[in-house]
This record gives structure tokens, C-alpha cells and sequence, in this order.
């Protein structure tokens, strides 16, 4: 993401520049001093809601995030859980800044000290996302669908788990235990793909 503090300084330079230049000079430097200023608000003007750029700002500490997870919208076919979204809300009153790929672990029967952590696989490449108070980030966690109707089945021949909740961590974000809004975790293999959080809600 763009420094606006850096727009505006490499904006000021050309008009500087223009007053010791012939008028036809002047003209064109002032030309292109418009244009930086044109795409520099363009720039604040399509940021994602909540965001902002991450110089300057702490890293999120485990209590200013809140976590929700969900059901994804698209996820592999099966009887499983499929894919999940987690979202994580600034709660705080400051902005912070989070990044990287989550770890991910279930918990048995509901707790923490019992967590068993899954096999990540990371997807895409990991940037810092700046959270205002009450902006969001998002990771989508996509499982070893469990095939089959009730009766469901590993394609590896290991039998499906199910748990009640997840234990979601961040690089130096902390853990967050979530469960889905409707449902509980199934899954195979005890793997997990998982996305670098990000600005963009993932479907």
C-alpha cells in the first residue's frame, strides 16, 4: 500500500522545479504534478474499508482482535466442513497491523490444552494488513473434505474427526479459539491449506 506522507512530498518536488523552467517546461511539470496528485487520491479513495497503510502502526496484540469463522461460500464437495473463513476484528481503540499465514489446530472436546495442531499448507504470499478500530482481516482455511453422506469416509481410509472449535494463531497476534457459527469442525487427514490474511474477504 501507498505512503501518503511519500505522495506528498514527491508531489511537491515538480512544482518547485517549475518556477525555474521555461513556460512550456512549467507547463508539463505542472501537468505532471497533477497527475501524482490525481492518482494519490484515487489511491485513498479505492483502500479497502478499515485499512490503511501499515507504516507506523504496532503489531495487533491478542486482545485488541476479535475471531469469528464460518462456513465458506466455496469449498471442495463433500459431508465435511470443507473450507472455513476466520475474521478477525480491531477491537482496540488504535490501529495495529497483522500478517502472515495463521497456524491452525483443533481442540479436542472444546479446550485449548488439548489441541491438536494440523498440518498447514500455505497458500499465496504474506502482506501487511492495517486494521483502524473495527476494520477486519480475513484468512479461508480449506480442510481434507470428508466424502460421503452420514456415513462419511477419508479418501486416505483414516476415519473422519470431528471437534468442536479451532485454535487460530497469528504471527505475533496470538491464538484465538472459534468455533463455526452453525456446526462443527470435520475434517480429514488432519490437514489444512491455508491463505495469508488479508484485506479482501476470501469466498
Amino acid at each position: 500500500m501507498r505512503d501518503r506522507h511519500s505522495t506528498r512530498v514527491t508531489a511537491a518536488a515538480p512544482t518547485a522545479i517549475a518556477a525555474t523552467l521555461s513556460p512550456v517546461a512549467a507547463q508539463t511539470a505542472s501537468a505532471q504534478t497533477a497527475s501524482i496528485r490525481s492518482a494519490g487520491a484515487t489511491s485513498a479513495e479505492t483502500a479497502p474499508t478499515g485499512t490503511a497503510p501499515a507504516s507506523g502502526a504496532p503489531a495487533c496484540t491478542p486482545g485488541a482482535l476479535e475471531a469469528t469463522a464460518y462456513q465458506a461460500a466455496r469449498r471442495p464437495p463433500g459431508a465435511g466442513t470443507g473450507a472455513a473463513i476466520v475474521e478477525f476484528t480491531n477491537v482496540s481503540a488504535r490501529a495495529c497491523v497483522v500478517r502472515g499465514h495463521p497456524t491452525v489446530a483443533v481442540a479436542g472436546n472444546g479446550s485449548p490444552e488439548r489441541n491438536l495442531p494440523l498440518k498447514a499448507t500455505r497458500q499465496g504470499s504474506a502482506a501487511p494488513v492495517r486494521l483502524a478500530p473495527g476494520g477486519r482481516a480475513w484468512v479461508k482455511l480449506t480442510f481434507v473434505p470428508v466424502r460421503g453422506g452420514v456415513d462419511g469416509y477419508c479418501a486416505s481410509g483414516a476415519a473422519p474427526a470431528m471437534f468442536p472449535s479451532l485454535v487460530v494463531g497469528l504471527p505475533g497476534a496470538g491464538n484465538h479459539q472459534v468455533a463455526l457459527i452453525e456446526g462443527e469442525i470435520t475434517e480429514c487427514d488432519n490437514k489444512v491449506t491455508v491463505t495469508a490474511v488479508s484485506a479482501t474477504r476470501p469466498s
